[in-house]
């Protein structure tokens, strides 16, 4: 919309985000599993708002497989979309066309998020990750090839602190505070 800067954008499968200065976030694509966020399952070939819950600023976004995440400015995530494996993180596997809530540990801050395939992840104030979603490949970093409808935390060496995640189709990456890189 004219007069509405973007500050970040992500491209997902078949769609696109952006956030904009207000904290906002627009969408535009296919749309036929509601990677739009808007409540509808209609494709879009120009931006639509997502439909964020009243008051709601948010200060980053990452697209996945048909799904998509974002970071509010209170450290809580959203997420909406696609969710046959738990991606959108509520307890559930229902896909849902409007942000739902992530259900985050009480008390955890996320800094930051990353869609994967089917599978997403979030770095806490506090320099740990969880992950979500599918895990057959081991995608969740636990231990594990269990798929998980809401945050678990990934196995990190005792001691180990994150400063930076990024989610691609069956991996992860981690950076951490040493300057070393984890895999999963």
């Amino acid at each position: 919309p004219t007069g509405i800067p973007a500050t970040a954008i992500s491209a997902g499968s078949d769609f696109s985000l952006a956030l904009t200065s207000t904290g906002s976030v627009l969408a535009w694509g296919n749309n036929n599993s509601g990677s739009l966020g808007n409540g509808t399952f209609t494709n879009s070939s120009t931006p639509v708002a997502v439909s964020l819950p009243a008051g709601t600023t948010v200060t980053a976004v990452s697209a996945g497989y048909f799904y998509s995440l974002a970071l509010t400015s209170t450290g809580s995530v959203l997420a909406w979309g696609y969710n046959a494996s738990g991606q959108l993180g509520n307890g559930t596997t229902a896909s849902s066309s409007t942000p739902v809530p992530v259900s985050l540990p009480n008390g955890t801050t996320a800094t930051a998020i990353s869609a994967g395939f089917h599978f997403s992840l979030a770095l806490t104030s506090t320099g740990s990750v969880l992950a979500w979603g599918d895990n057959a490949k081991g995608e969740l970093g636990n231990g594990t090839t269990a798929n998980s409808s809401t945050p678990a935390a990934v196995s990190l060496h005792a001691g180990t602190s994150i400063t930076a995640i990024s989610a691609n189709g069956l991996h992860s990456l981690a950076l951490t505070s040493t300057g070393s890189v984890l895999a999963w």
